[in-house]
């Protein structure tokens, strides 16, 4: 169905406020160019306007930190069929271009500058050797018609095309202009459908919910604070913390103590935090969590320093062992990011029946 957004603003009588038609198609492309947050804070700008081969110009287009590629095009005064079509003409040259092809777009479109080092400045991580694995498509419209809904939904639930649309509204409030965004189907839930479609053989399916946590220990965490105050964290590099921002409440996140093995699960809570604004309940106290007793004595080291600072996610325990008693088997997935999608079914089955999840 249609999606209508309103925005008022409360004092002894709420007042709604107006809503103002996009004066310009490029005024929008041009502030999510300059801050690609705007639709997604995992994603990189590699660049707009991009001509492909077919002859059409990509609107915008975009990587995330696994290094995969976003196709955004802006509905403009388009039908629902020739934005889609549009989309996936590009989609087709765009799977196809090479590691190499991909370094050298963004270069053209960044002043010479090379892929490693943007990807490195935006995410804090080395780029993946191996890139544009998968792809998305994303329409980006100040309104939603029922047409362009059915085409998408009909696309992503019965084929698992990677496909979503992205609404924008703009509201004036005196002299200030807000931007409203609001996604036709949940991001998590579109990547979940795309990851399960069956044209992809290479590789497992994602759940949509399932994580793997690599909790190193040392002077900045330890398993016994994360146990005992709910929670995990990593951080002292982008590097390190970037990653935790793929989870999100709801998440389950099996933890991995790297050379020991896995000793816990639990539901994630809440969005991760710097380590100065995480609080903790102790004795029906709520404290920062750097006013509390901590085995963790350097957990507040740099904690000004938004880049180098430790990252905290809160966690519901299902279940948790002591480090002594970790579990660990052949087989079972690891790897150094602090966080990320767990697909090995293997590892969730065998993880579920060593800590009595009923699956």
């Amino acid at each position: 169905m249609p999606i209508e957004v309103g925005i008022w603003r409360l004092g002894d009588k709420p007042e709604k406020v107006v809503m103002s038609a996009i004066d310009s198609e490029i005024r929008l492309e041009d502030a999510l160019t300059k801050d690609l947050s705007i639709l997604s804070p995992q994603l990189m700008l590699i660049g707009r306007q991009i001509r492909t081969l077919y002859g059409g110009f990509i609107d915008i287009l975009a990587m995330d930190m696994s290094g995969n590629l976003s196709i955004i095009e802006l509905k403009k005064d388009r039908t629902p069929r020739e934005v889609i079509a549009q989309l996936l003409d590009y989609a087709s040259w765009v799977q196809a271009l090479s590691y190499d092809e991909v370094s050298k777009i963004y270069s053209d479109q960044n002043n010479g500058k090379k892929l490693e080092e943007g990807f490195d400045e935006t995410f804090g991580i080395s780029l993946p050797e191996q890139i544009n694995q998968r792809h998305e498509l994303v329409v980006v419209a100040s309104e939603l018609d029922t047409s362009t809904e059915r085409i998408i939904g009909y696309l992503a639930d019965n084929y698992g095309v990677p496909v979503n649309a992205v609404f924008f509204r703009f509201f004036r409030d005196d002299d200030r202009d807000y931007l409203a965004r609001t996604w036709l189907i949940d991001p998590k839930e579109a990547e979940r459908k795309a990851s399960q479609s069956k044209s992809r053989k290479s590789s497992e399916s994602w759940n949509g919910r399932d994580f793997y946590i690599s909790l190193g220990e040392g002077d900045h965490r330890t398993w016994d604070d994360c146990q005992k105050y709910g929670f995990i964290s990593g951080g002292q590099g982008k590097w390190y913390s970037q990653t935790l921002k793929l989870l999100f409440p709801g998440a389950r996140v099996f933890v991995n103590i790297p050379k020991a093995g896995y000793v816990g699960v639990g539901t994630v809570k809440d969005s991760p935090l710097p380590v100065k604004d995480f609080k903790v309940v102790v004795d029906n106290q709520e404290l920062p969590i750097l006013n509390v007793p901590l085995k963790a004595l350097n957990m507040g080291a740099k904690a000004d320093d938004l880049d180098l600072c430790e990252y905290i996610v809160r966690v519901e325990w299902i279940k948790t062992l002591p480090k002594n008693e970790a579990h660990w088997e052949k087989g079972l997935f690891a790897i150094q990011h602090t966080a990320c999608r767990l697909t090995s079914s293997f590892t969730i089955e065998k993880l579920s029946k060593h800590f009595g999840l009923d699956d």
